[in-house]
């Protein structure tokens, strides 16, 4: 029995002292990285109340990304500087003659439709409620989307989280 100790201890003293060559890199983690852009449309007749907004060839989007979009519903005044408050979309307003008006998107891995619904005649919307509407576009790995420290309908809390991602910027598109 001493022996068999003895021998084990032997072992156990040359192998944790062994060393070696490194072995091969593993693969490279996964980029959680969020990519964010902002964007300023008119929704028009002509249009159709629907504006289609392509993302930028420097952002890379797969099909299992979940995109999110804010409306910049206002500002209100802090003495830093004006506050932007950001609403996610679907996003409903109740106009002076309690018909409804609905901001809401569709996607898919090249773009996002942005376009207005509701049950009000668009035609006499006021123009405040449709032209130079800002809306930020978020694309979240799934990843990060599903993480539940992340709360995707919080603007504020979710840009915080993506200022913590290494080359965090939101990207501004000027649409013709």
């Amino acid at each position: 029995m001493k022996i068999k100790i003895g021998l084990l201890s032997i072992l156990f003293v040359l192998f944790a002292s062994c060393e070696g060559d490194r072995g091969p890199q593993g693969p490279p983690g996964t980029n959680i990285l969020g990519q964010v852009f902002e964007v300023t449309v008119d929704f028009s007749p002509a249009n159709n109340y629907q504006v289609l907004v392509e993302f930028p060839q420097n952002i890379e989007v797969f099909e299992s990304d979940v995109v999110m979009v804010y409306l910049l519903e206002t500002q209100v005044s802090d003495t830093s500087g004006p506050i932007d408050v950001w609403t996610p979309l679907p996003q409903s307003f109740f106009l002076d003659d309690g018909s409804q008006l609905v901001y809401n998107f569709n996607h898919t891995f090249l773009d996002v439709s942005l376009f207005l619904d509701g049950n009000t005649n668009l035609d006499t919307v006021p123009f405040s409620f449709i032209e130079d509407q800002v809306f930020r576009i978020a694309i979240l790995p799934a990843d990060f989307a599903n993480d539940p420290n992340v709360d995707i309908y919080d603007y504020n809390s979710l840009q915080e989280q993506l200022r913590n991602q290494p080359d965090f910027k939101v990207h501004e598109i000027v649409k013709p």
